[in-house]
């Protein structure tokens, strides 16, 4: 199949993806100017940053899942801006640059703190969006 009919009719939603993708990287590159983490500590901006990027996602599906909205909403504000704010491939290199004992604190802390601030953000999203 060539790219072209691939690609048919799915330039908006690419737009939508890019654009947010942009803000969301620049507001964390912000956040990351403005808690640097020194050499060998534990890099809880980035756990900072995936967590509560993980409440927003939950918060903007569980909103999502009971309302109609603009269809480029998801694409710009879930996969563009959260999947540019948060950071998973910066958490997996600065737990290789700690020792092992912190290494595997930190990283099993922002997984569960994921996890958890998903399905939080998910229950809150569906309850204040209210019934379907």
């Amino acid at each position: 199949m060539p790219e072209e009919a691939v690609l048919a009719g799915q330039w908006p939603v690419l737009a939508a993806v890019a654009a947010g993708g942009a803000l969301g990287a620049l507001a964390r590159w912000g956040v990351g100017l403005a808690l640097p983490t020194p050499p060998g500590a534990p890099p809880w901006p980035t756990l900072g940053i995936n967590v509560a990027g993980c409440l927003l996602m939950g918060l903007l599906l569980g909103v999502l899942s009971r309302r109609r909205t603009h269809p480029l909403l998801r694409p710009f504000a879930g996969t563009g801006v959260l999947g540019g704010f948060t950071t998973f491939s910066g958490y997996a290199v600065d737990g290789l640059g700690l020792p092992l004992g912190p290494a595997a604190g930190y990283l099993a802390g922002t997984l569960a703190g994921a996890l958890v601030a998903t399905s939080v953000g998910s229950w809150a999203g569906r309850r204040a969006a209210g019934p379907l």
